[in-house]
């Protein structure tokens, strides 16, 4: 019980958390953010009692309410969301326990390791166990305390399970101190078994007070930066890397101003990018192994890299093997100490503008050369040419390429309009071809790349960004995987786009298949053929009838002609919107600059696999560990 003389609220845990939630804030810079701005939920026997009747019973102007369609896909909604916000405001998500809670753990997974907050309250199997086993309670032969939603945990950046109501203060104060953590953010679980959910108790009153949560701009270290300062400095090819944490930051304008000083060139992972406005003179587009040509040369002979938010992933490094210079040295500017020491890399441990800011004022009357901006300003240049290529069509009758589909869509779009996109064959041609034209425009999920990301993920774009054109781009195996949520759009009167490309099957593994000796086997959606192959014709579904099954507005376009009309009139409409269309087989995207570790069998019978296994020795030989 709670002190005799202090004031005290009595209501359940559930009832106790959701008004605690509904009092949590953001600041950063003087700009105050709702920190849970709703929670979306499934309601189960693990949480219809508990969550689900304090959200009634505390009401919508509280908390606000999302119904969704699939667990996964709340999570995705409540990670785009969080996005768009740059990190400063999300959502809740709660489920039952049992299925509705595992079906967490692919959304936790994509919110973890792309840095990105969100809170998620899965029901939790009875603490007073009244029987044994309960429905759906995983029965652990010698660790009676597991549950299901122990999962989570792998997942999650902070876990923690209720098992007593007053258990939830410490708890939920260390949730909003995490999620509100630059260098610690990602997916938060607090596991909530159903009877403690429902369970009363005399709350102190303080734990409903309205709390700010400062979100830290921590500035660069003298030593740190001094030494920074003295390598680029030295550098004669300097290059600058930006990721994700440039947006997270808002350093756009920072980084534009140390380009505009320096001369240094600016090249983008797929979180990165858009942090320069495609047109910027410094902006060479995308780096690694969906990188443009520009961009990868200069990355093979830079002698100094400035990462810059970047966690240097495997499609960054080109596994390993695309910064080439026996000289190059690294620089990472990152608020996470982790990522910053990445190839044995000089650190510079601060807030991502904060330190750009600094760098600039340090690097005062430093440029590089003009042989050297001459260099790749000609090459950006060129690599423009390549753009025009793949995005122009002469024939505006013929069947679109999925790099005309892109074109289409680049002469509908302003410079307000967001495009989403997380997996298959579309990632690479994005990355390669796309001019993002404003800092939140370019939202690709690529540090999970999950099938099924992009329509939830439109939706929470949608509710971050209202009267924002969002289109969210998916081929027809990642529609399979999750069109649940379409039907949440029209719900909520959301009118998201959705561009839905029909090329009968898995077209990147497919093509990935083929490079490293798999033959394509198993990524067609065709039938089987005499031999029991898929190899067959392709199947008869009617995607387009599918998305307007579930509530869409559906829009076919058969010709390049018929795509730009469809395009223009879908981003007009209040209404969500879908733009079928059918691609032409032929490749149309530029080759990939720069390789990617797929490991190849190593001893095979067939010449396709022998012959990309002699392929990924040489590539492997050219690979180089950074110390």
């Amino acid at each position: 019980m709670s002190h005799p003389h202090r004031p005290t609220h009595r209501l359940t845990t559930a009832q106790a958390l959701v008004r605690f939630l509904s009092v949590q804030y953001s600041e950063r810079d003087g700009v105050r953010h709702r920190l849970i701005a709703g929670t979306w939920g499934i309601f189960g026997h693990g949480n219809v009692a508990g969550i689900g009747q304090a959200l009634l019973e505390t009401g919508e102007d509280t908390m606000p309410f999302h119904q969704g369609r699939n667990e996964q896909a709340m999570v995705h909604a409540a990670v785009g969301y969080a996005r768009q916000l740059d990190r400063l405001s999300t959502q809740a998500v709660t489920t039952s326990i049992g299925p509705g809670a595992t079906n967490l753990v692919t959304g936790a997974a994509l919110a973890t390791i792309n840095r990105l907050p969100v809170l998620l309250l899965p029901g939790d199997s009875f603490a007073t166990r009244p029987a044994d086993p309960l429905l759906q309670q995983l029965e652990h032969p010698s660790q009676a305390d597991v549950s299901v939603n122990d999962t989570l945990r792998p997942v999650s950046r902070y876990f923690d399970r209720i098992t007593r109501p007053e258990a939830l203060i410490p708890s939920a104060l260390n949730a909003m101190r995490v999620l509100t953590d630059p260098a610690q953010t990602g997916a938060v679980t607090l596991a909530l078994p159903q009877d403690v959910q429902a369970e009363a108790y005399d709350w102190p009153e303080e734990f409903f007070a309205e709390r700010v949560w400062t979100v830290r701009r921590p500035a660069p270290d003298p030593r740190e930066l001094a030494e920074a300062v003295r390598a680029l400095r030295a550098a004669g090819r300097p290059l600058i890397v930006a990721g994700g944490g440039v947006h997270h930051s808002r350093a756009e304008d920072a980084l534009r101003a140390l380009a505009d000083a320096t001369g240094i060139p600016v090249a983008s992972t797929q979180a990165g990018k858009g942090s320069l406005r495609h047109d910027h003179p410094a902006d060479l587009g995308g780096i690694g192994h969906t990188g443009t040509a520009v961009c990868d040369e200069i990355a093979r002979t830079a002698d100094l890299v400035l990462g810059v938010g970047t966690r240097y992933s495997d499609f960054t490094t080109a596994s390993g093997t695309l910064f080439r210079n026996p000289d190059v040295r690294f620089v990472n500017l990152n608020i996470t100490a982790f990522d910053a020491h990445k190839l044995a890399a000089h650190t510079l441990v601060a807030d991502a503008r904060a330190g750009l800011e600094a760098l600039t004022e340090q690097l005062a009357g430093h440029r590089v050369s003009a042989a050297y901006e001459a260099e790749y300003r000609a090459g950006k240049q060129s690599w423009e040419q390549v753009v025009d290529a793949a995005f122009r069509a002469e024939d505006e009758h013929a069947v679109p390429t999925q790099t005309q589909v892109l074109g289409a869509l680049d002469a509908v779009v302003g410079d307000e309009d967001i495009v989403i996109n997380a997996a298959g064959s579309l990632p690479g041609d994005l990355h390669k071809l796309w001019r993002a034209r404003s800092p939140r425009q370019y939202h690709l999920e690529y540090g999970y790349s999950c099938m099924g990301y992009e329509i939830p993920a439109g939706i929470g774009v949608q509710q971050a960004a209202p009267g924002t054109p969002v289109w969210s781009l998916v081929g027809d195996g990642t529609y399979l995987m999750m069109p649940t949520e379409i039907v949440t759009a029209v719900q909520e009167h959301l009118p998201v786009n959705l561009i839905l490309i029909q090329n009968h099957g898995y077209a990147s593994i497919g093509g990935l298949s083929e490079e490293t000796g798999g033959e394509r086997f198993g990524t067609a959606y065709r039938y089987r053929a005499a031999d029991g192959t898929f190899t067959g014709a392709p199947l008869p579904v009617d995607l387009a009838a599918n998305a307007a099954s579930l509530g869409m507005d559906v829009i076919s376009a058969k010709t390049v002609g018929e795509l730009r009309a469809a395009l223009a009139r879908a981003r007009a409409s209040d209404r969500p919107t879908c733009v079928y269309v059918e691609t032409a087989p032929t490749p149309a995207s530029p080759p990939a600059e720069a390789w990617w570790d797929v490991p190849v069998a190593e001893v095979a019978t067939r010449d396709a696999a022998l012959a990309a296994r002699r392929r990924y020795e040489r590539h492997t030989a050219t690979r180089r560990r950074h110390l």
